[in-house]
């Protein structure tokens, strides 16, 4: 079956495949003066979930809920497709092509420039909420514990693993890295870190005082390897019934050299080794599994925000910082710029907002930023690089003024709109896609432009879209970091030999 055709809600489907933008008309009630938000973020999640479709299997009634109350964006994108710059951008509202930083290191507030910025909860904070924060939000550490409350009021558990097994259970190549495992050990839903990240969440909002608007992020660590879930959540994805994600023998085949550069040495495992180990199957149905139980965590925040009566008078915005490969394009985990890598969910719900609807016009995680803003009637700063969605919430087929942008390191840009997928690598080499007649990007067009018009025009106008200068990466830069040094290439500090290709 063709993952990117089939879509679980017929809503999403009419959207994502034909170009008709259906919704309903009722609004949830006129806004509040000032609404509270709650933020809820999911790592390393890509589009296999209910109102995205992106796996026919897929098991996600909370989400599911959550979009039927509200506004799907069904072309949604990271800025990067890794955490920290991705979250980072989020949260400052600023490109990584603008900040600087690429990698899993530097923490932000490290660069003199931004030790100041306001992100995006100090923003509630300075205009009267109290703010409240649990679990994955900003990437790993950061900010370090003296910094805390400078970002926000009140923290909760930080995000983890939780309950592991005893050792790891999949012995995987490049480093047999802690983090990179799956599968299911005898352990409690109760023992995991994100529950006790929805729990702390749920206590907050039962006690939640009535006298000041709160705007609280829950951040959620799985389908972040390691994909550990208990065995009920492996129940709803039997082997024997499992669909796998739909390859093309020599899919890389027509993409530049260029592209493997993105993800040139990595912990996360090739599909080659996965099929030789016989853990492409056990890895997906891990990755669904994981995918279900964060959902049933979802689903006991919202349930905590219906019992406390704050739901008429809160904005609900779930998003995942970046999208995930389970084998597609031949690799697994993330670090591409094609849609497997890039596409996210993105829903907002709450008083003001069309319920039942859904928007295939191009969106940002940068979006967010100003779109709370302009939601609870805050000032939009002009710093700000992304745009608000008020417009598509209000008519899901309000025009945009440009398509979404994502970036990894610098000069490596992914630009996509309604029909295309255009990428440009800092070798200046490129790949285009029709993703209304090639959804699974299996047909590298950028080569035909040379002798078809229509396709020179469609790359023509992509290009223009691309960020004028991407910034050096910034000091203390780390981890996944790809420059230039003279006539090499350099990843992590090392330079690419192409002869020594990891496929």
């Amino acid at each position: 079956m063709n993952f990117r055709r089939h879509f679980a809600a017929p809503l999403t489907a009419l959207l994502a495949l034909w170009g008709v933008s259906l919704f309903v008309t009722e609004l949830r009630g006129a806004p509040p003066e000032r609404p509270n938000v709650l933020m809820i973020a999911v790592d390393d999640l890509n589009d296999w979930v209910e109102p995205l479709g992106g796996h026919p299997q897929a098991q996600t009634p909370a989400m599911d809920r959550l979009a039927a109350r509200g506004t799907t964006f069904t072309n949604a994108h990271c800025q990067s497709p890794l955490c920290n710059p991705s979250r980072t951008s989020l949260m400052t509202g600023l490109r990584p092509s603008t900040t600087g930083v690429y990698g899993l290191a530097p923490w932000f507030r490290q660069i003199a420039e931004f030790k100041g910025l306001t992100t995006l909860p100090q923003h509630f904070k300075r205009h009267g909420y109290r703010t409240y924060t649990t679990g994955k939000i900003y990437h790993g550490g950061y900010p370090p514990r003296p910094q805390r409350t400078a970002e926000y009021d009140v923290w909760g558990p930080d995000a983890s693993v939780g309950a592991r097994p005893e050792e790891k259970l999949v012995v995987t190549p490049q480093g047999n890295h802690p983090l990179v495992d799956w599968g299911t050990f005898p352990h409690r839903d109760e023992d995991k870190g994100d529950w006790r990240v929805a729990s702390w969440a749920v206590d907050q909002l039962e006690k939640m005082p009535e006298e000041e608007p709160f705007f609280m992020s829950v951040g959620f660590f799985l389908p972040h390897v390691p994909c550990y879930a208990t065995q009920k959540w492996f129940d709803l994805y039997p082997d024997a019934t499992l669909q796998m994600p739909p390859l093309q023998p020599s899919d890389r085949d027509d993409t530049p050299m260029f592209s493997w550069y993105l993800h040139w040495d990595l912990p996360e495992p090739r599909l080659r080794w996965l099929r030789e180990a016989n853990q492409w199957r056990p890895l997906v149905q891990s990755y669904l599994a994981s995918i279900s139980f964060v959902d049933s965590q979802i689903g006991r925040v919202l349930a905590a925000l219906e019992a406390s009566g704050h739901a008429d008078d809160t904005i609900v915005v779930l998003w995942s910082d970046h999208g995930f490969h389970l084998g597609e394009k031949e690799i697994s985990g993330k670090n591409t710029l094609w849609d497997d890598g890039t596409r996210v969910p993105l829903i907002f719900a709450g008083p003001g907002i069309r319920s039942g609807q859904a928007s295939h016009r191009p969106a940002e995680l940068l979006d967010i930023y100003p779109t709370l803003s302009e939601l609870c009637g805050l000032p939009v700063g002009e710093q700000l690089e992304g745009l608000s969605l008020v417009p598509q919430l209000n008519d899901p087929m309000a025009p945009r003024e440009r398509p979404a942008i994502t970036t990894h390191n610098p000069d490596n840009h992914g630009v996509r709109s309604e029909r295309w997928r255009y990428i440009r690598y800092a070798d200046g080499s490129e790949e285009l896609y029709d993703t209304q007649t090639d959804p699974n990007e299996w047909r590298n067009l950028a080569a035909a432009a040379t002798t078809d018009p229509a396709i020179a025009r469609v790359i023509a106008e992509h290009r223009r879209w691309l960020p004028e200068s991407s910034r050096p990466p910034v000091p203390g830069s780390a981890h996944r970091i790809l420059v230039r040094e003279g006539d090499a290439w350099v990843w992590e500090g090392k330079p690419i030999d192409d002869a020594q290709l990891n496929r």
